[in-house]
């Protein structure tokens, strides 16, 4: 395995040490098939945010896949403003739910009261992500800005990483994998060493040192291709079932299970 270190100015190799914590920050898919790929590629830790799934599931489902080689971190994507205005967040260290098409503004300060950390994945990318404006409004908020994903071509991932220089925030990386082949291939390294879900929330707020890496090669390459293909397909056919087909999503605001917390800010 070849890794680099990936900085606003370019790449340099580095070697890891034993006080520190490699972490995969966003994979949606979570099975023994994952668990395995992830200890096969040295993954201390998972950050496991499915979409459009009920926190609770979410938790228990990371607790049940979680052992003492491989942590499991419960964490969601939240999808903010409606279908044709959404702008993705991420947060890790919630203790209680936060629905899916709310506010921006509604889902960053629900994250601010749960003192939970605030991640911007794949800023910039087509219609879904944060632009630069959005970041630099809502700048106090946030912990951290994707500057490498699997599923993102280069030219996002290298807008990503001049972001984190133009706005002075703490870069992260992830496989954003939503195919098990894909889990570890990209992670972050922290200069520490994190052993639980409060561990890597201070790590993220309080800007603790860290390397972003990814994999290289002819295997890397296709299966980015494949990664890349399938979100081609989640933003065609498997859109237009949810748009037309389905019901009302367990993560919807005025699902029951919200209790009408977040009515004030849904956007639905």
């Amino acid at each position: 395995m070849i890794t680099a270190k990936l900085t606003p100015h370019g790449e340099s190799h580095v070697t890891e040490t034993d006080a520190s914590t490699r972490i995969d920050l966003h994979v949606k898919v979570l099975s023994h098939k994952v668990v395995a790929r992830a200890k096969a590629r040295d993954i201390d830790i998972l950050v496991y945010a499915p979409h459009f799934t009920r926190f609770d599931d979410i938790r228990s489902r990371a607790a049940q896949f979680s052992d003492e080689e491989l942590l499991v971190i419960p964490a969601r994507e939240i999808f903010t403003g409606s279908w044709h205005t959404r702008r993705h967040i991420l947060g890790v260290g919630l203790n209680e739910p936060i629905p899916d098409f709310i506010s921006l503004t509604g889902a960053l300060d629900a994250l601010e009261r749960q003192d939970a950390a605030t991640l911007i994945p794949h800023p910039e990318f087509m219609n879904v992500s944060l632009s630069e404006s959005d970041i630099q409004t809502h700048t106090d908020a946030i912990d951290a800005i994707e500057v490498y994903n699997f599923k993102s071509p280069g030219w996002a991932n290298t807008r990503g990483i001049s972001l984190i220089d133009e706005t002075d925030h703490q870069p992260f990386g992830s496989s954003y994998a939503h195919l098990p082949r894909s889990v570890g291939r990209v992670w972050t390294t922290f200069d520490c060493v994190i052993d639980s879900e409060a561990d890597l929330v201070e790590a993220l707020k309080s800007g603790v040192s860290r390397r972003v890496y990814h994999e290289h090669g002819l295997m890397y390459t296709a299966h980015e291709l494949i990664e890349f293909a399938h979100l081609i397909y989640e933003n065609s056919w498997k859109k237009l079932d949810r748009l037309l087909l389905s019901g009302m999503e367990p993560t919807h605001p005025g699902h029951i299970a919200y209790d009408g917390q977040y009515d004030d800010v849904a956007e639905y």
